[in-house]
C-alpha cells in the first residue's frame, strides 16, 4: 500500500472528526460544509481502494490475508459515506456526533490497513 495515502486519509479523517465534534459541541448538524469534508475524505478513500485492487491484480499480497483486507478496503470506504447518511436522517447534533465518530473510526481503519498490509 501507499503509506503516504494512508496517512493523508487517516489524517484528513481525524480533521473531519475534530470539525464535527466541534459542530457538535456548539449544538449544530452538520452543514454543505461538512458534506464537502465528508466528499473529500470519501474521494481519498475511493482513491486508496482503486490502489488496493491494482496492487492485488499486479500479484502483490498482503501479510495477513487478501481476504481480510479487501473487507477492511470496503468498510473503510463505505465508513464516512455511511456516516454522512446517518447525519442526514438526524437533522440535530448528534447527526455532527455521527460522522465525528465515523472520521475516527476510518482513522482506525486505517492503521488497520497498514497493519493487514505489512507495515
Amino acid at each position: 500500500m501507499l503509506d503516504a495515502l494512508t496517512v493523508a486519509i487517516a489524517v484528513a479523517a481525524l480533521l473531519l472528526g475534530a470539525w464535527c465534534g466541534w459542530a457538535a459541541y456548539r449544538d449544530q448538524p452538520t452543514k454543505d460544509w461538512h458534506f464537502i469534508g465528508m466528499a473529500v475524505v470519501s474521494v481519498l478513500a475511493l482513491v486508496q481502494l482503486v490502489v488496493g485492487v491494482v496492487l492485488l491484480a499486479r500479484g502483490e499480497r498482503p501479510e495477513q490475508g487478501t481476504t481480510i483486507f479487501v473487507a477492511y478496503l470496503l468498510g473503510a470506504f463505505a465508513c464516512v459515506p455511511a456516516a454522512g447518511f446517518m447525519s442526514l436522517a438526524e437533522r440535530s447534533k448528534w447527526g455532527s456526533v455521527t460522522v465525528a465518530a465515523g472520521g475516527v473510526v476510518l482513522a482506525v481503519l486505517e492503521v488497520r490497513l497498514y497493519d493487514i498490509w505489512g507495515g
